[in-house]
């Protein structure tokens, strides 16, 4: 059967029902598909009957169906058997590197974080004996769910029959390319890899690009070294192995990504606005609601000068220029109030001409004294009345309203290290290991010893052999709370930590906050925003070096309540 009268309905070894073509490419077509049986959504790729390499791709798809790391695309089936060869594997939902940068570059900790995780998923697959070879920003998706993917391992070089006498130095400088263009949307690489603005060739050198630190500002010597030395730029020692480049942005300063695909990056748009003076005519146009000769007015919602992300504080705080109050008013405007203790001349008496006159001048001067002495009394009355010499109703006037602005902005929560009142093993699924989830009491993460461990028992391989998804702790907080962070100590080296917040002690009910590699000390997860819940789950969703599980202390920190 071949692909072009294949038709969205098509099912697959009985089980496989083509829902949505994806795209097509190269004689093979790929299909976002149902399986049935389990009723989920699938990715399915098939091939045109003249395909000269469907043996090749199924035989790779199936090596790499062998792959346990979950950074890496998971492959369920592959079989050319039939009348039909297809591939089979997981459907990935998410924003691709690709994406993230149509809008802005992303933030040097940000990027270091996210090219550190895929670099740890190539090693992997070097030391499963897979490479990629054709790696693009299209193949590095942040998932909804909060973590990373790297699509095509394996299968995409048969597929673009893409060879290499060193597979690792290729996938080093794949993912350095990938580094490069999620510091400066700017892509380094092939022009038909990806659809972002190729980056500028550095002079007299043949091709090779410009460092980062020339194209974008705010790139740290010590990322721009990385990058320069996966691509070759500058005359450093070049790095050759995907392990030694997760070692080296193991050593830089990085950002906890977002939660879910697309915060990943500011949304301004790249070009900066112009500026443009602040007239009376923009001020009042950014600020409708305040008179242009009143206070000085607050910036208007909407311009803080923050703004969502650290690449739109440029844009943002322009804006916020824009939004500064009107100037003071020119001649033709309204004049300022008088000030508080100003006092109008008095208007002159209407038989001033009389008083005025030679024949009455005694008597005038007279009046005019004992005018004169009755005015001098009563403004020495306002002035005192003025200046809080009042009666004992004005002060409590007073302290009204201070008492009125204190309770109008009361004082935030303190953030505390939360009481934890218990801790208990905690396994997906909970009925398929039948010897029980840990080999010591789970006690031990919240004891205050450092010299208690929590430890589940040793495994086949790092997926637990099978028998199980995750395992770890739930811990049980004294009460409802806003968690804002929680620190593990994690013994072990390798693997992935998950952490998740909730009301409910069920993992599928929960939030989840992040998921780190173990680096044998401490993990910082930050929830930002905190997370409202009364139970936190700490566990393993794939095992350290050596197969087993080890947890020391655990605390959390938030606001109680």
């Amino acid at each position: 059967m071949s692909t072009s009268v294949i038709e969205p309905g098509t099912r697959l070894a009985g089980r496989y029902r083509l829902e949505e073509r994806i795209s097509d490419s190269g004689g093979s077509s790929l299909w976002k598909a149902i399986d049935e049986i389990l009723a989920r959504a699938v990715a399915v790729r098939t091939f045109d009957p003249e395909f000269p390499r469907v043996g090749e791709v199924v035989t790779s798809a199936r090596a790499a169906s062998r792959l346990t790391d979950p950074r890496l695309t998971q492959v369920f089936d592959a079989d050319d058997s039939g009348e039909s060869a297809y591939v089979v594997s997981e459907w990935v939902a998410g924003e691709t590197l690709e994406q993230m940068l149509a809008k802005a570059p992303l933030e040097p900790g940000r990027a270091a974080t996210l090219l550190y995780e895929a670099a740890e998923a190539i090693a992997a697959a070097h030391a499963a004996g897979l490479a990629h070879l054709c790696l693009s920003p299209r193949d590095l998706v942040w998932t909804t769910g909060g973590t990373v993917k790297l699509l095509g391992v394996a299968t995409d070089a048969v597929l673009g029959d893409r060879y290499s006498d060193d597979p690792a130095a290729e996938d080093v400088r794949g993912l350095g390319r990938m580094l490069y263009a999620a510091l400066t949307a700017h892509w380094p690489g092939d022009e038909a890899a990806s659809d972002l603005p190729a980056a500028p060739a550095a002079p007299d050198a043949d091709g090779v690009p410009q460092a980062p630190r020339q194209v974008q500002a705010g790139i740290s010597h010590a990322i721009d070294a990385i990058v320069c030395r996966c691509l070759g730029i500058g005359t450093a020692e070049p790095l050759t192995e995907p392990a030694e480049l997760a070692k080296a942005l193991r050593g830089v300063p990085r950002t906890p990504l977002p939660l879910f695909a697309g915060l990943g990056s500011a949304p301004s748009p790249r070009p900066a606005a112009p500026k443009r003076p602040a007239t009376a005519s923009t001020a009042a146009t950014t600020q409708p609601h305040q008179p242009p000769v009143q206070d000085p007015p607050r910036p208007a919602p909407g311009h803080d000068a923050r703004g969502p992300g650290r690449r739109a504080r440029g844009a943002h705080a322009q804006h916020a220029q824009h939004a500064q109050p009107a100037p003071p008013a020119q001649s033709g405007q309204v004049p300022p109030p008088r000030g508080r203790y100003d006092t109008p001349p008095p208007a002159p008496p209407a038989n001033a001409a009389t008083i005025a006159s030679p024949a009455r001048k005694p008597a005038n001067r007279a009046l005019l004294g004992v005018a004169a002495a009755a005015l001098t009394v009563i403004v020495g009355l306002g002035a005192w009345a003025l200046s809080g010499g009042g009666s004992d109703d004005d002060h409590g006037a007073k302290g009204q309203k201070t008492d009125q602005g204190q309770k109008s902005a009361p004082p935030k929560p303190a953030t505390v290290k939360l009481k934890i009142q218990d801790a208990s093993a905690t396994q997906k699924p909970a009925d398929q290991h039948p010897d029980g989830t840990s080999r010591k009491n789970p006690s031990a993460v919240i004891d205050g010893d450092p010299g208690t461990v929590w430890e589940t028992q040793t495994y086949a391989d790092g997926q637990f052999g099978n028998f199980l998804k995750s395992l770890g702790v739930t811990l049980t907080l004294s009460g409802p709370a806003k968690v804002s962070t929680i620190r593990v100590n994690c013994p072990a080296s390798g693997g992935t930590l998950q952490v998740k917040i909730g009301t409910s002690r069920a993992p599928g009910a929960m939030k989840t906050v992040g998921e780190q590699s173990c680096t044998g000390g401490e993990l910082t997860f930050a929830a930002n925003p905190a997370v409202q819940g009364q139970y936190v789950l700490v566990w393993f969703t794939r095992l350290p070096d050596g197969f087993k599980g080890k947890l020391n202390e655990i605390s959390v920190v938030g606001t109680a309540g």
